[in-house]
């Protein structure tokens, strides 16, 4: 079988997939979290891995970065491999004036600039939200983990440098953080029926320049990946 961009079997794929923007850091989450590992895709080095957690199967698989790429890998895993849930664990640009770096966000919601749902043809503006279930789930394991998380909406973007340095307007509206995949994923799982989830852990703070020294960068990507794998292995 395969796709022109996944070149798997059917049930090379658990029936959730962890999607982090990195290929290599997608294999590091599978050396280092996953027992009983197997590598199930390398096109174009998208790697991607399937092992266990916990006893339960468990994919762990690239997306690339921004939401054209998390939409071409999100959507043919949806599709065509029999995949029902995708959390995306990634970094994340704080705007709220409450978070700092090493914080993590559960993405309820996603605002963007992107004209991704324009296929849609809709007579309005849709609402990009992450699956309730894989919400709750993950909202549940954090209180069990005693691990503080925000929840609330984050800023999908197609610019990485803003030109136009918007970011304190998305704040006026109470988002957390940006980042640049969560709002394409979340309309391929709603429409494709699926469950979707984006945690992210704050990498730094465009409005005041602050970001992670590489030691909180390990210890808090450390921490919102258990809180991934840990959420997975409850649904």
């Amino acid at each position: 079988m395969g796709t022109p961009h996944i070149n798997a079997e059917p049930g090379d794929f658990a029936q959730t997939v962890l999607m982090p923007g990195d290929p290599l850091r997608a294999k590091f989450i599978a050396e280092t979290f996953l027992t009983n590992v197997r590598q199930v895709n390398e096109v174009r080095g998208m790697l991607g891995f399937t092992g266990e957690y916990q006893g339960k199967p468990v994919s762990v698989m690239g997306s690339g970065m921004g939401m054209p790429s998390i939409g071409i890998y999100s959507y043919e895993l949806f599709r065509f491999f029999g995949v029902e849930n995708i959390i995306r664990v990634g970094t994340a640009g704080a705007v709220s004036a409450d978070l700092k770096v090493g914080d993590v966000v559960l993405a309820m919601s996603a605002a963007t600039n992107s004209n991704f749902a324009a296929q849609y043809r809709l007579p309005g503006t849709p609402a990009p939200t992450a699956g309730f279930s894989l919400l709750h789930t993950a909202y549940q394991t954090a209180l069990a983990r005693q691990q503080k998380v925000f929840v609330g909406t984050v800023y999908s973007t197609d610019v990485f440098y803003d030109d136009a340095e918007s970011l304190i307007e998305w704040r006026k509206l109470g988002v957390l953080a940006t980042e640049m995949e969560c709002a394409a994923l979340y309309f391929n799982a709603a429409r494709l029926g699926k469950q979707a989830l984006t945690i992210c852990t704050v990498s730094d703070c465009p409005l005041t320049g602050e970001s992670c020294s590489p030691k909180e960068r390990e210890v808090s990507f450390r921490d919102m990946i258990l809180l991934a794998l840990e959420t997975a292995a409850a649904l």
